[in-house]
């Protein structure tokens, strides 16, 4: 396994779910491909911590399908499989459109605002090619509506389940068919806008259920 030279600072007040996030991450951004595996001595090594958090992240990751540990033997970075991206495009889109459709009712001008904020963001980012700014706004503007609706259950299964969708979103804001994000994003934010709730759980439905699974 390539461990990177660097050594990024960890948060020891947060731990476990610091050094989750930046093995999180490290996959969805392509340092750890698809089929590596993964050493939990070496990635101690690499984040400045013990072995017990690391172990705790990587059982976290493979509830959430990023990596198939198999106890005893190795635990390797999950390929792009069709099946467990299509489950979870399907959790999430469902889960995306409950939040808004209980987050309308709530929603306010200064939400509103914030998600104007994040698409204006995520379009300059698209039109700049800087994919990563653009996955960071796109979080940001569909956070709106899930921290309005409140529902905890709904974060918890989302906060499982996006990193899943991490690779195929980059490979979506990469493409044509991200060119056709800002346009989502505008019907989504002008349906909130106007407390259409139908209209604005369909939009967000449709924005994530349309993702492609590896194989289309």
């Amino acid at each position: 396994m390539p461990v990177p030279s660097d050594r990024p600072p960890v948060d020891r007040s947060l731990l476990r779910d610091d050094v989750y996030r930046r093995l999180r991450d490290a996959i969805t951004d392509g340092t750890f491909a698809p089929g590596e595996q993964l050493r939990d001595g070496e990635l101690a090594t690499w984040l400045g911590v013990s072995r017990t958090p690391v172990r705790e992240a990587l059982l976290r990751l493979a509830q959430g399908g990023l990596v198939v540990a198999r106890p005893g033997r190795s635990t390797v970075v999950s390929s792009l499989d069709e099946r467990s991206t299509r489950d979870a495009r399907d959790v999430v889109a469902a889960m995306h459109e409950l939040a808004v459709r209980e987050a309308v009712a709530r929603i306010t001008s200064v939400d509103v605002d914030a998600m104007r904020d994040a698409a204006r963001r995520f379009s300059d980012a698209l039109d700049a090619g800087d994919i990563d700014a653009a996955l960071d706004a796109d979080d940001e503007l569909h956070a709106v509506p899930v921290a309005v609706a409140g529902n905890r259950a709904a974060a918890a299964v989302l906060e499982q389940y996006m990193p899943v969708l991490r690779r195929i979103e980059r490979l979506r804001f990469a493409s044509a068919d991200g060119r056709r994000s800002p346009d989502r994003h505008d019907e989504l934010i002008r349906a909130c806008a106007a407390g259409d709730v139908d209209a604005a759980a369909a939009v967000a439905f449709d924005t994530w259920h349309t993702l492609p699974t590896a194989a289309e």
